[in-house]
């Protein structure tokens, strides 16, 4: 089987791995897309510093093998943390918190850069007949996006600032616009902040302040940027992993009464109900084979990723 393998310290093309075998509770996919995120590129820079296997956790598949005959043949997609099933986390809804929990790509679990894997029956949720392929493949990062409206309120007279201008942060800004709110897109290229101007005004130099920061930068320097232009008693939502640490002066935030929110995967359903009505914007992601992983991972498309099978 051919795969992009992280072996612990670099990512390298495999063509010799086996096809995985699904455990009991398990189906077997064969990938048809899968894409690249921020978080793929981390790994490289020591973010997951104890994970070695497949990479990858964005895909779009077919179901071969499964417990649940139902799905065999179904195009799928499919959230990324599969828990023990019986720790309280686990037992109170909040299975991606499970402290055994596998995560694709990421711990313990191999993703989907990789003509075949396996993934827990119960993380997947079939890609509606009239959702191309190509869009059904950002399921995984607009779930994401969407997270944050579960997580807080977000009123329509509020002012709210994001900071980044990559992918994650464009499939923000369009969800937090749905609300009526302002927003303010907060970055540092000139040519992807154009993209943003239908949904957010634009700025390289923020010159205010704001009820809701929603930090999606992935670069260090975003925390503290937000903790600088967010109001007292605001909210700041963390949506950046990436490798290392910050410093930051806890007794701000506690004079100021600043809350602080950790964001990270969200809801499928509502992500593949926008994207099959079409209501979210999405450039044309830009493919490559397998073998050809290291233009994908230098790319400077708005989305890369892999072309795998038809």
């Amino acid at each position: 089987m051919k795969a992009v393998y992280f072996d612990g310290t670099k990512a390298t093309f495999r063509d010799n791995l086996d096809k995985p075998v699904p455990e009991a509770g398990e189906s077997l996919v064969r990938i048809l897309m899968s894409a690249v995120c921020s978080t793929d590129k981390e790994i490289l820079r020591g973010y997951k510093p104890g994970f070695t296997g497949v990479m990858g956790h964005e895909f779009v598949g077919v179901v071969e093998e499964s417990d649940q005959e139902q799905l065999i043949g179904k195009r799928v997609v499919g959230e990324i943390n599969a828990g023990c099933g019986h720790c309280i986390y686990c037992r109170t809804g909040r299975e991606k918190h499970c402290e055994e929990r596998k995560v694709l790509g990421l711990e313990r679990k191999d993703g989907c850069f990789a003509e075949y894997m396996t993934i827990a029956t119960h993380l997947l949720h079939i890609v509606p007949w009239d959702l191309p392929t190509e869009l059904a493949v950002f399921t995984e990062p607009l779930a994401a996006a969407l997270e944050i409206l579960s997580q807080i309120h977000i009123r329509p007279e509020e002012r709210c600032a994001i900071i980044g201008d990559g992918r994650l942060a464009f499939l923000i800004a369009q969800v937090v616009a749905m609300t009526g709110a302002r927003v303010t897109v907060i970055g540092r290229h000139e040519e992807k902040l154009e993209k943003f101007r239908p949904y957010a005004e634009i700025t390289m130099e923020p010159e205010d302040i704001y009820e809701i920061v929603i930090e999606a930068s992935g670069k260090k320097e975003g925390i503290l940027l937000a903790k600088e232009i967010v109001r007292h008693q605001g909210t700041i939502v963390l949506k950046s992993t990436y490798a290392g640490e910050v410093s930051i002066n806890l007794s701000d935030l506690t004079v100021h009464e600043i809350t602080i929110k950790g964001s990270r995967c969200g809801p499928f359903e509502p992500a593949l109900h926008l994207l099959r009505k079409r209501k979210i914007e999405l450039p044309e992601i830009e493919l490559h084979r397998l073998e050809d992983f290291e233009k994908a991972f230098s790319s400077n498309a708005f989305k890369a990723g892999f072309s795998i099978s038809e």
